[in-house]
């Protein structure tokens, strides 16, 4: 399998992602949660949103995270139609939300073309307790098709149940390599995972390791690098491309 990581705005380079040449869209873009306020949204930084007070860990922030909600629709919208074109037909979206953006994020992928066939549940157990409430320990995983969603032997769970890694965690909202080993399943064997939002590449490696190509996209230089060492670890030099910008 190969894999191409683009840095750059994931917009930008969308666009230049020819027609029809991915099976499967999976991603977890930066959906601006945990501000109920202006202030809020663009006072706090992510590292600020996503992780304790007393985290041990010094992990760098990641852009793009202070759009109100009109916004958020308006742009994520924009990104699923530019994926939905780049998809072949039987091809599907996976997105990552929480509680606060789901009905943001569900509008956006019908809007964008897919189909929508429903959601997921990521339950988190290690995650931060609520006094005087429910704890919030789950996201979600917002799914849609490219026209009909091909019959394949394929039976996937309907939620997952994995804490964020701990050891070797190299991004604030890094997703756990076992769930993302299942989702990259949905992709036809061989076939192409694009990831708009590559952050440390765990959704590559997870494609990778499951054999499927895959075509990143990332836009901060500091987690595109650790992305391109993930990935570049899980084949030989010869495999590996980097595309800059402007491609």
């Amino acid at each position: 399998m190969t894999f191409t990581l683009h840095r750059g705005d994931a917009l930008s380079v969308l666009s230049t992602i020819a027609n029809d040449s991915v099976d499967a869209v999976i991603t977890d873009p930066p959906y601006n949660s945990g501000g109920r306020t202006s202030s809020e949204r663009t006072a706090r930084t992510a590292r600020a949103k996503y992780t304790s007070g007393d985290a041990t860990h010094d992990l760098a922030n990641f852009p793009g995270e202070n759009r109100d909600q009109r916004s958020y629709t308006r742009w994520l919208t924009e990104l699923l139609t530019e994926s939905y074109r780049a998809t072949r037909e039987g091809g599907v979206a996976l997105v990552f939300t929480d509680w606060r953006q789901g009905p943001a994020t569900s509008d956006a992928l019908q809007m964008a073309g897919w189909t929508w066939h429903g959601q997921m549940a990521w339950i988190k157990p290690a995650s931060r307790p609520r006094k005087g409430g429910f704890k919030q320990d789950c996201e979600y995983i917002l799914w849609g098709v490219k026209g009909n969603l091909p019959m394949r032997d394929l039976y996937l769970p309907g939620h997952f149940i994995a804490s964020q890694p701990r050891k070797n965690r190299v991004h604030i909202t890094q997703k756990p390599m076992e769930v993302m080993q299942q989702l990259v399943q949905i992709c036809r064997p061989g076939g192409t995972v694009l990831d708009p939002f590559t952050g440390s590449g765990t959704t590559g490696v997870a494609a990778l390791r499951e054999g499927r190509k895959f075509v990143g996209i990332e836009l901060s230089d500091h987690y595109a690098q650790i992305a391109e060492q993930r990935l570049h670890r899980e084949l030989t030099q010869d495999d590996f491309v980097l595309a800059g910008p402007e491609e």
